[in-house]
């Protein structure tokens, strides 16, 4: 066994990678306070094919240098806008057809892995303390979160964003 070389990986160039179908799933940021979790998530997005991302709020934006540490250039292949009002947000996707969820722990949240995944699919991940606004959960289809089994109550939200976009990808790749 070794580790294969990038050239051995068969990836897309940029340019390759604009063109291709994405995942009808949209990532809603909502005030999220580290400028390089925003980077994880645009690097998650790029590799997960996911078709936008909303910045909204206090999220950072590109060009920040944060982001651009641990984006390592997916800033400049997934389709991205800042929106200030994730409540207008809300209400645009939902009016172009989305079903709109929240990861957050709640009185109604679906485990992850009973999670059915309809397309197309807005998630909405929240500040890393506050998770998400109060404000904002009527407005949703519903919430989704992680089962944990340790003493901490949370996953950072990049992680939280890689397992739950994953799941929804990989539950997408096998729709029959």
């Amino acid at each position: 066994m070794r580790k294969l070389k990038l050239t051995e990986l068969g990836r897309l160039s940029p340019e390759e990678y604009r063109k291709e179908k994405k995942f009808p799933v949209v990532v809603v940021l909502d005030n999220l306070r580290s400028a390089m979790n925003v980077g994880s998530f645009f690097r998650t997005a790029d590799a997960l094919a996911i078709s936008k991302m909303y910045l909204c709020g206090i999220t950072a934006k590109p060009p920040h240098k944060e982001i651009t540490k641990t984006a390592i250039g997916a800033t400049e292949t997934v389709d991205w806008q800042h929106f200030e009002d994730i409540t207008t947000l809300i209400g645009e996707l939902k009016a172009e057809g989305y079903k709109i969820f929240g990861v957050e722990q709640t009185t109604k949240s679906i485990s992850l892995e009973l999670f059915e995944v309809s397309e197309p699919l807005v998630l909405i991940f929240g500040n890393e303390v506050d998770g998400l606004s109060s404000s904002i959960l009527n407005d949703l289809d519903g919430c989704i979160e992680i089962p944990q089994f340790g003493t901490k109550h949370s996953f950072n939200v990049a992680v939280c964003g890689g397992i739950v976009l994953w799941h929804s990808i990989n539950h997408l790749r096998n729709k029959p």
